[in-house]
């Protein structure tokens, strides 16, 4: 979250105020800007959207979309339906040069025939998110089919709207087939020698359910289309009927390589949202918990990759040292997977026993491996050739929305730990390792080099471990010690209502995103006010990385297309939800 800080110049809602709310009031007025939970936020219309985004991208630098998303204000009072309309398009953009961000909300009224337009022509990466909030919401953008992306092609409605119930399902009875329209590039002659293969959605190379349509001509690939929606579990409608710290277990099932990030990314942002800050001990855990989860999903990524490709020896390195890892987390929480080991306001656990002295062996013991699977892989000739293809460039990976590995691969220096760091990474000394080409062989440099300075963070945040508590004393989220519950009528009272009521969060919105293993993990959270989310929408890494397949692999050979694949590290949970 960017910082609040001090501005005489602009004091807008209750007197919070930004740096940057000068800028933006003088570009757009102050009539539709307010500034709340740290967030720039500005409304639109769907006749002034595309002069609005013009503006943020061309004049104040606004170069990448990170989410298009809907909202159903249903439920809400109708004085708070914003310009009295049920339905809102939102979108969120980040100034990477300034750190800066900002969301724009568009309240449209899709039921009504109202549409919006398309911001593809400025971001290109906006291509599934828009498809994604007509899936959910049924909101219309100009020009753009009404294409299902994560509901199958039978399904009728959109979940994601507060009219239809979380316990209606709608099976699929027929598979349906991915036809390609005739390409108007090519003679018949020419089509002829084309024919179509389907990769997935249980082929080995797709680690996951994900079906790639690919039109071939002999092994290049001339067109694709994909298809995804086969693990999608309405996590974004399933936490709207749970209480936040419910919430927990569903974020384990997001990226699952690498599940204490994603526990650390939302209770963040509600803690965040509430101003809750978080004993010093609770962040350093945090920390160690999130570095150790990015080495093992980055030995994953690595050592599934590399067996695609027929490097088979990698993979039983990088299993071992993820071994490793889940033992440490058994021994935090017991559990190894899926761990929920955070809480609102601080941890679940304290550190047992043992558990540093065994963590520094277990990081002395992977950064030996690492440098075993360097020595197999780096110089290799077979494998330098097998990944130095398909590049990105440093454009086209701002234009699709990439973050992480895969943007830093393609020369783009932004890592939110550096940009803007919370809990202790401002005080810890590591580097952000930066690619040229974009490729699947810079990918596997960078992640190489992340692992050894993820490696390092922990280190030097256990020599520097806090004392103190691991959970917020704030009475808001921290249930009191069994001794207050029984002795003092006040604790008896507290722990009662955290309980039955949950954690509540003030009437608002925020956007709070962490660097996870795969880039941005971003949680857009909205409260009423009440124990649940009224809504939550959850910015997936790899899910803008997907989705530039089609456009990277084109032209290019099959074997290139699944070393692309593996580089992108696609994690169905994350990708779906």
């Amino acid at each position: 979250m960017t910082e609040t800080t001090t501005d005489s110049t602009a004091t807008i809602e209750g007197g919070n105020t930004s740096s940057y709310s000068a800028v933006l009031i003088s570009k757009f007025g102050e009539k539709d800007y307010s500034y709340a939970f740290g967030d720039h936020v500005l409304f639109a219309t769907p006749t002034t959207l595309i002069s609005v985004m013009t503006k943020f991208k061309d004049e104040l630098g606004f170069n990448m979309l990170l989410d298009v998303c809907g909202v159903d204000n249903s439920g809400r009072p109708k004085t708070e339906w914003a310009h009295g309309k049920q339905f809102e398009a939102v979108y969120h953009l980040l100034n990477m040069e300034n750190n800066e961000r900002v969301r724009v909300r568009i309240p449209v009224d899709p039921d009504g025939g109202e549409t919006i337009p398309s911001v593809m022509p400025l971001w290109k990466g906006a291509d599934w998110f828009e498809r994604e909030a007509w899936d959910m919401y049924g909101i219309n953008f100009e020009g753009r089919k009404k294409e299902r992306l994560l509901t199958h092609h039978e399904f009728v409605g959109h979940p994601l709207r507060k009219s239809y119930a979380a316990t209606h399902n709608q099976p699929l009875s027929e598979s349906l087939d991915i036809n390609f329209d005739p390409d108007p590039t090519i003679t018949h002659e020419e089509s002829l020698k084309r024919e179509w293969i389907n990769i997935g959605p249980s082929h080995p190379a797709t680690h996951g359910t994900l079906r790639i349509m690919a039109e071939i001509e002999g092994e290049v690939i001339k067109r694709s289309k994909l298809e995804i929606g086969y693990l999608h579990r309405c996590f974004e409608k399933m936490t709207e009927n749970h209480l936040y710290n419910q919430v927990v277990p569903y974020t384990d099932r997001l990226n699952y390589c690498s599940s204490p990030m994603n526990n650390i990314g939302w209770c963040k942002a509600v803690e965040d949202m509430m101003g809750i800050e978080i004993p010093d001990r609770a962040k350093a855990m945090r920390m160690v918990l999130a570095e150790l989860s990015r080495v093992i999903d980055h030995l994953v990524c690595i050592g599934a990759g590399a067996v695609d490709l027929g490097a088979l020896t990698t993979i039983f390195f990088c299993l071992e040292q993820r071994e490793r890892v889940y033992e440490l987390f058994e021994k935090l929480c017991g559990a190894r997977l899926t761990v929920s080991l955070t809480r609102i306001g601080g941890m679940a656990q304290e550190l047992p026993v043992g558990w540093v002295t065994d963590c520094l062996e277990v990081v002395k013991i992977i950064s030996k491996n690492i440098e075993e699977v360097d020595r197999l892989l780096t110089k290799n000739p077979i494998y330098v050739g097998r990944t130095k293809v398909t590049p990105v460039s440093a454009a086209d990976a701002i234009a699709w929305g990439y973050t992480g590995p895969c943007l830093r691969a393609a020369g783009v220096n932004y890592d939110i730990r550096k940009a803007n760091p919370y809990y202790f990474y401002k005080d810890v000394d590591f580097e952000i390792p930066v690619g040229h080409a974009g490729d699947p062989y810079d990918r596997y440099l960078v992640r190489m080099e992340e692992m050894r300075q993820s490696l390092k963070i922990v280190n030097q945040v256990l020599a520097n471990l806090p004392s103190g508590p691991v959970q917020s004393l704030d009475k808001r989220v921290c249930i009191p010690p069994k001794r207050e519950v029984y002795t003092n009528i006040e604790g008896l009272m507290n722990h009662f209502m955290l309980i039955m009521k949950g954690v509540r969060p003030p009437v608002g919105e925020i956007y709070s995103a962490t660097e996870a293993a795969n880039g941005e993990l971003g949680f857009y959270v909205i409260s009423d006010g009440g124990p649940n989310p009224f809504r939550v929408k959850v910015r997936p890494p790899c899910f803008a990385i997907f989705q530039s397949f089609n456009e990277v692999c084109n032209d290019w050979m099959i074997a290139d297309a699944v070393a692309q694949l593996g580089s992108m590290n696609i994690i169905a949970g994350e990708l779906d939800r």
